[in-house]
């Protein structure tokens, strides 16, 4: 039993740092609907979702050669070769996702028409449900896997998903308050999300054994995940504390030069 509760602790601990990208996308993805209807989607999302997982679970540990075992074999000599597993299909097919929506909210941030016009349009509570949930089970197959590597007892598991799922849960408001009061970092969060866009492709990419002009594709570890947020984070703190700085440099000399007139 201690060894069992050890064991949970440190999945659960495994939830909360596999589960920031997750995090990230739902408080951004649950922006699209209206304001006093997030709430409601974010904690919809990761129920269904959380309990999805669990089922997730259920099937991997019966199945899990299924997942692993090629069911997609081509080669075209010198310019590509896989061997594409299911595995591998869904974490390519998240990965080109999240690039897609990522690439659309930036490019939709700097249309001129929604500066014109205000807002960009509402999506329907249920699509956003069903994209949260989608994309949670995505992001799920590391931490169930790994979870499968740590332990064979399935209460376990379960339990450490659930307590992951309440803390995403509870932490989501948190990130997405975080986000509308802090909208510069939005773009920030936005381009964190590409860059889970382009992990998800390379651990994909890697599961499927796929070689491009003879190189083989290399998952992006997660410590290099994380090291990349870092600079962006500074990065983004520095242009902001720069660009105050400016600002009142310029009031004070535009001040300065009134007094002058005057």
């Amino acid at each position: 039993m201690i060894e069992n509760i050890l064991t949970l602790l440190m999945l659960v601990l495994l939830q909360a740092v596999l589960g920031l990208d997750n995090l990230l996308y739902i408080s951004l993805e649950s922006q699209r609907v209206a304001k006093d209807k997030q709430a409601f989607v974010r904690k919809m999302g990761i129920a269904v979702a959380m309990v999805l997982r669990i089922a997730l679970l259920f099937i991997l540990i019966s199945v899990i050669d299924y997942f692993q075992d090629p069911f997609l074999k081509f080669n075209i000599p010198d310019i590509l070769s896989a061997k594409m597993n299911v595995h591998s299909l869904i974490v390519l097919i998240g990965g080109v996702f999240i690039l897609y929506t990522a690439t659309k909210e930036i490019i939709h941030m700097l249309s001129l028409e929604e500066a014109d016009h205000g807002e960009k349009k509402e999506a329907s509570v249920n699509t956003i449900i069903f994209w949260i949930v989608l994309m949670n089970i995505v992001f799920s197959f590391d931490s169930i896997l790994s979870a499968m590597a740590l332990t064979k007892v399935f209460w376990v598991m379960a339990t450490a998903i659930i307590i992951g799922g309440l803390l995403m849960i509870w932490l989501s408001g948190t990130v997405s308050s975080f986000l509308q009061k802090n909208r510069m970092y939005e773009v920030l969060g936005l381009f964190i999300l590409f860059i889970v866009g382009i992990m998800l492709l390379t651990e994909g990419g890697h599961l499927a054994h796929i070689y491009i002009f003879g190189n083989k594709i290399t998952p992006m570890s997660k410590t290099t995940f994380y090291f990349v947020i870092a600079v962006l984070i500074i990065i983004d703190v520095v242009q902001s504390k720069y660009q105050k700085k400016l600002q009142a440099r310029k009031l004070a000399k535009s001040q300065a030069e009134e007094k002058s007139d005057s």
